[in-house]
């Protein structure tokens, strides 16, 4: 039986839709040093993550919630199409990783998002990430090689499916 969700039970992790007064403050969150070495990206610069922003919350197919503990936004996760599978992607600030909030936020994602399979990509060495897949319910099936890109370092990526 998986734990999704049990380990940060006593913290009021909410999602809600991703507001434009949140950007700001998701901007930053994406220019930490750490968290896009851990996620193996490159983060953008503001008038990319403006446009890329204005994009998802124009497109009514993808789920774009914010991540709040307590009222305090702490992080982003979405569910979005590409290439035809559906994706979940996620992101907790620093300051608040460890406390299993990324993983009771996928928790609340997969209550709301009935699609199934979903998929998940984290790079391999982003331990922490693989571990809040697994937790929920995601299986891996596999590493492939990402050769670099302007958004993305070159890593070796795990692949991970929720049937």
């Amino acid at each position: 039986m998986s734990s999704c969700g049990r380990r940060s039970i006593s913290l009021s992790v909410r999602l809600r839709p991703v507001a434009q007064a949140d950007l700001p403050e998701l901007f930053e969150f994406q220019r930490d040093p750490e968290g896009a070495q851990m996620a193996a990206v490159v983060p953008r610069d503001h008038p990319s993550f403006l446009s890329h922003w204005e994009k998802v919350l124009n497109d009514p197919s993808v789920v774009a919630r914010a991540i709040t503990v307590e009222g305090v936004l702490v992080g982003d996760i979405s569910c979005f199409s590409i290439d035809a599978a559906d994706f979940v992607g996620y992101s907790v600030a620093r300051e608040h990783r460890g406390r299993g909030i990324a993983t009771r936020a996928l928790s609340l994602l997969l209550q709301e998002v009935a699609k199934r399979p979903l998929h998940a990509r984290a790079a391999r060495h982003n331990l922490a990430s693989i571990r809040v897949l697994e937790r929920c319910g995601f299986v891996l099936v596999g590493y492939e090689h990402s050769p670099a890109t302007e958004r993305f370092l070159a890593c070796e990526e795990a692949l991970l499916v929720l049937r």
